[in-house]
């Protein structure tokens, strides 16, 4: 048994690493409703190639659950992940000017890649506790970064919709239920899954910086 919940203590020992994600300048810019459109479109190209993988690793997720509901769960959110990318095609890339020529050139960035490739593998090779893991920082990075910046938000900013999908009721309400079924699997587990959950879960949060900071940066491989 465990003394506290998992994500009490993940969140715990990661906090300092999520402030980091919370103030970097990609979140303050878009807060402010100042961030440039390069970067913003670097953003949604990775997003919705990493949303497609995570989609992957999702539905692995289901594969793996320990009884019918988290089957649902994940397979649910699996379904919503491949509907938010393609809601990024339809809306979000017409709008800033992205075409399918110009998605399909840019492929993954580094940050991206990694990211995805963890995922992936994790979902292959681990069990379904640490798959939990590694998929929650997603889910619960965004929600908070979601909120946060939309009480910061300034009036007019051309972010909006993407702010207010992170900070709605209804992802709030998924990133709960991801959070309770990891923890109940996390209150099952042996005492080296745990262990490897926190590694999971820590990683995750040092891709998500990554992934934010690529976008700031306009990230490429090198030629």
């Amino acid at each position: 048994m465990i003394d506290e919940p998992f994500s009490r203590a993940a969140w715990r020992r990661n906090e300092t690493l999520y402030e980091r994600i919370r103030t970097m300048p990609f979140n303050m810019a878009l807060a402010a409703g100042t961030l440039e459109a390069d970067r913003f479109r670097h953003y949604i190209i990775q997003d919705a190639h990493y949303l497609t993988a995570f989609a992957r690793a999702l539905a692995i997720a289901a594969a793996k659950a320990d009884d019918a509901n988290g089957i649902v769960q994940f397979a649910e959110a699996a379904r919503v992940a491949i509907v938010v990318e393609r809601s990024l095609h339809a809306d979000y890339f017409v709008r800033f000017g992205v075409s399918q020529e110009a998605f399909a050139a840019a492929g993954l960035s580094p940050a991206c890649h990694h990211y995805v490739s963890f995922l992936l593998a994790t979902a292959h090779a681990e069990p379904y506790p640490v798959v939990l893991a590694a998929v929650l920082p997603c889910f619960w990075v965004y929600a908070e970064v979601g909120q946060d910046i939309h009480r910061r938000t300034v009036a007019a900013n051309p972010y909006q919709a993407w702010i207010d999908t992170y900070a709605g009721e209804d992802f709030a309400a998924a990133v709960a239920a991801v959070i309770e079924t990891t923890d109940r699997a996390a209150g099952r587990a042996a005492h080296d899954t745990l262990e490897a959950m926190h590694a999971a879960f820590t990683r995750a949060m040092q891709l998500e910086w990554m992934f934010w900071d690529s976008a700031w940066r306009l990230e490429r491989w090198p030629d």
